[in-house]
């Protein structure tokens, strides 16, 4: 995709070092151009911000985190759902030589306390208090927690713990509003952020990524995706997510594009149409879910479902000839374009209204697209391009464009960044974009890296200058949401109660975790009388009583991991796995293809209902 009317020419965003810098530039490049969109509730109209603005809001928060004193590279903790606020603290730290901690708004408290205790924030801003009294609640000590700012104050005591003072934000920022702001300038080889993401011990490791990191993987990415000033950004992903954080946020920063904070994801729909974007930046859950929907809907209509089903073959074949994947003869390119006058207004148009009518570009990344769902949205001519990266790499490593799209693939390498295959076809990659390592873990950071190069843990082939990822040496569970859990560590934490007596956790590319237990004779019996259940009855197992009773039991063994990382299903069994049933190995460790194939029509009933709700 050429970068046309762009005010943004490269050599002059290529001149700029730290993120701190990008945001200054911006606003003195565009001071009177939008710059974020948001919902007013009260209102019941979307409310602009320039970016003239959005730097004076910006300098009443360095205001404010000039009078606590904070010392360089102090961390700041940042728990916020997206939005303007989120926005002015994460730039106010940077202006300060500070180093941002992103946390997802919806993560237990459990983790959140954690990564509060391992990063040894300074300062925690968190949305309300009641979620500041559940994150004190989990009992974990924070000496160096100086302050915690809350936006929104709902429960009538004060919330001090510890000692640490408490301020609502408004008072925190009217407070120091007087007071003369005082940033500093960060060095590129500072840190820009600490993101935590799951590891191989049950706990998240904090990934560190300096200015130099973040800011020329953005750099490429606007060489590759190229958004321009009147491009329209749609933000729904976390700020805790880094893909978001550099693909949906500092990217249309360096562009001049404005950025619309979409309500909830379950208003996604409305806001879609609302707000008519020209870029959107997605996981393929987002994705998942609409196909869903649309197959619920056509499920009732045989014609509807013959018309829409016509529509993919024939715009599938389209989009290969455009793409110059394939040509075929002129014959059926003819037949397929009187086909596509028809198909296209009474089948692909509907689709494409309901992302806006107006979108350039969708950005699918995280995890991999399922193949029948890319084929149905780029033939109904909705622009998904995939991307692959990961946090350590800032995150984007590779990607392809509208214009040049396999979407069997993940796309070319960005530039400035290498890549390479390596023992067990292992993906390795070097560039500035890599992290500088974990937090706090030296062997883990020693671990991760192979003569200069970073390990992905992917199994990958490159093909005519093109990465195909085949699939995952560790044993790492990806989510559809893009969410990263280790299995083996959640198995473990399942079997600390005595009722289970072999657990197996499973969720690659699906929309969220479960697991397959095998249960006490004992506990079944006593969990089955109670539920009024026969425990002699093997269908019982799959009672959705039984089932929710057991889903609480294990997750309230599994409270230290991510909220996304606990299962929220299960498949019940009181029948071992054995050696002698092909389930385990002679050294008693889970044979997981065995078992996904064993558990496959159980696993598959599973993710086509939905789970049963249990507490988060």
């Amino acid at each position: 995709m050429k970068n046309t009317n762009s005010t943004l020419p490269t050599e002059t965003l290529s001149s700029l070092k730290t993120l701190a810098e990008l945001f200054l530039w911006r606003v003195a490049q565009s001071p009177n151009a939008e710059a974020y969109r948001e919902f007013n509730a009260n209102s019941g109209h979307w409310v602009s911000t320039s970016w003239q603005q959005i730097g004076e809001q910006v300098t009443r928060y360095i205001k404010a985190l000039s009078t606590l004193q904070l010392d360089r590279c102090a961390r700041i903790a940042i728990l916020l759902p997206n939005g303007i606020s989120a926005v002015c603290i994460d730039q106010a730290t940077l202006a300060m030589a500070c180093v941002p901690v992103p946390m997802h708004a919806l993560d237990n408290p459990e983790s959140i306390a954690y990564i509060l205790s391992d990063s040894e924030a300074s300062l925690l801003l968190v949305d309300t208090d009641l979620q500041w009294q559940s994150i004190a609640k989990a009992g974990l000590n924070l000496p160096g927690l100086k302050q915690v700012v809350v936006a929104k104050k709902t429960l009538p005591d004060r919330l001090e713990h510890n000692g640490t003072p408490v301020v609502l934000l408004d008072t925190w920022l009217e407070s120091a509003a007087s007071s003369p702001a005082a940033p500093r300038s960060p060095e590129e080889s500072e840190l820009a952020a600490l993101v935590y993401t799951s590891g191989t011990t049950g706990k998240p490791k904090g990934v560190m990524l300096t200015h130099l990191n973040v800011l020329s993987n953005v750099k490429s990415v606007v060489e590759r995706v190229a958004p321009v000033l009147s491009d329209v950004f749609l933000s729904f992903l976390p700020l805790s997510h880094t893909f978001e954080r550099t693909a949906g946020y500092y990217l249309p920063i360096a562009t001049g594009s404005c950025v619309a904070y979409s309500r909830s994801t379950k208003q996604l729909a409305q806001d879609l149409i609302e707000v008519r974007p020209t870029i959107l930046i997605s996981v393929p859950r987002i994705y998942e879910r609409i196909y869903s929907i649309i197959q619920t809907r056509l499920s009732t209509s045989k014609i509807q479902s013959s018309l829409f089903n016509a529509a993919i073959r024939v715009g599938w074949r389209r989009f290969c000839r455009h793409q110059g994947i394939s040509s075929g003869d002129r014959v059926a390119a003819v037949l397929d374009a009187m086909g596509w006058r028809v198909l296209q207004p009474l089948v692909a148009q509907k689709l494409i209204d309901q992302f806006g009518g107006r979108l350039r570009v969708a950005v699918s990344g995280g995890a991999a697209l399922a193949q029948t769902i890319s084929h149905c949205f780029l033939g109904l001519g909705i622009p998904i391009v995939q991307g692959y990266g990961m946090t350590e790499t800032s995150p984007v490593i590779a990607a392809n464009t509208p214009d040049d799209n396999d979407a069997s693939t993940v796309g070319r390498v960005l530039s400035k960044i290498e890549v390479r295959i390596g023992d067990n076809a292992e993906l390795q990659v070097r560039g500035p974009n890599v992290m500088r390592g974990y937090w706090k873990r030296e062997e883990d950071t020693t671990r991760a890296f192979v003569d200069g190069w970073l390990r992905t843990g992917d199994q990958a082939e490159i093909v005519d200058g093109r990465i195909r990822i085949k699939g995952r040496i560790k044993e790492i569970i990806v989510t559809s949401t893009g969410e990263k859990i280790a299995p083996v560590d959640l198995e473990l934490a399942i079997l600390t109660d005595v009722v289970f007596e072999q657990a197996y956790v499973f969720g690659e590319n699906l929309p969220f975790i479960g697991c397959a237990v095998v249960l006490g004779k004992k506990y079944w019996a006593e969990l089955a009388n109670s539920l009024q259940l026969n425990s002699d009855n093997p269908d019982d197992l799959n009672s959705p009583r039984a089932v929710a009773a057991v889903v609480a039991r294990i997750r309230a063994v599994t409270t230290s991991f991510p909220y996304y990382a606990q299962p929220k299903s299960a498949i019940l069994s009181v029948d071992p796995w054995t050696v002698e049933n092909s389930l385990i190995t002679p050294t008693l460790k889970l044979k997981r293809n065995n078992l996904a194939a064993h558990f496959a029509k159980a696993m598959q009933k599973m993710y086509s209902n939905t789970p049963p709700k249990v507490p988060k």
